[in-house]
C-alpha cells in the first residue's frame, strides 16, 4: 500500500470536503477549490479525516493513489493557511512596482516589463522583494516562475530575479581564468 496514499487527511475545524463523483471540493476560510480525480478512487471520510482508497494494487492505481491524497492535501491547506512565494529583485538599478494589480519591473531591458497576476493569485511588492500569495500551490508556484522567468540570475554576478534563498552558485568569467593561469 502507498505510504502517502493511506495516510488520512486530517480535517481542520471550519474546513468542508464535498464530493460528487470523482470531483473533490474543499471550502474554507480563505475560499474553495476543487479538482477531479481519478474515477476509480474512492473518498471516505470518517471522524475529522478523509481517506482516499484504490480499488486495486495494479501500478497505474498505486501511482494515482498517492498524488491523488497529496492533491488533496494541498487543497486542504491551501483554504486554510494559503501558500506564499518570496522573490528578490537583485541588480543595480533593478526594481520593481504595482500598477494597479499589475507587477511592473526594470530589470535592465530597454522596456520596462509588465507582469499581469494569474486569477487567484495576489502578487505585492515591498523594496528588492516581491511576494505571491494564494490558495491554490500550482498557481502560486506558476506565478512566481513567471517572475523569475522575466530576469534569471545570471551566473557572473548574482544579477537577476530569484527565490528567497535560492543559492546561485557564480562562475568566474574566462578573462580572470586566463589572468589566473598568466602568472
Amino acid at each position: 500500500m502507498s505510504r502517502i496514499g493511506r495516510k488520512p487527511i486530517v480535517i481542520p475545524a471550519g474546513v468542508k470536503i464535498s464530493v460528487e463523483g470523482s470531483k473533490v471540493t474543499v471550502k474554507g476560510p480563505k475560499g474553495e477549490l476543487s479538482q477531479t480525480f481519478n474515477p476509480h478512487m474512492t473518498f471516505e471520510e470518517k471522524d475529522n479525516e478523509f481517506l482516499v482508497k484504490r480499488p486495486n494494487d495494479s501500478i497505474s492505481m498505486r501511482m494515482f493513489h498517492g498524488t491523488t491524497r497529496a492533491l488533496i492535501q494541498t487543497m486542504v491547506e491551501g483554504v486554510t493557511n494559503g501558500y506564499t512565494k518570496v522573490l528578490e529583485i537583485k541588480g543595480v538599478g533593478y526594481r520593481g512596482e504595482m500598477r494597479g494589480k499589475d507587477l511592473v519591473l526594470h530589470v535592465g531591458h530597454s522596456h520596462e516589463d509588465v507582469v499581469h497576476p494569474i486569477d487567484g493569485v495576489e502578487v505585492s511588492i515591498k523594496q528588492a522583494e516581491i511576494t505571491v500569495t494564494g490558495i491554490d500551490k500550482q498557481k502560486v508556484g506558476q506565478m512566481a516562475a513567471l517572475i523569475r522567468a522575466v530576469r534569471k540570475p545570471e551566473c557572473y554576478h548574482g544579477k537577476g530575479i530569484r527565490y528567497k534563498g535560492e543559492v546561485i552558485t557564480l562562475r568566474q568569467p574566462a578573462s580572470a581564468k586566463k589572468q589566473a593561469g598568466s602568472k
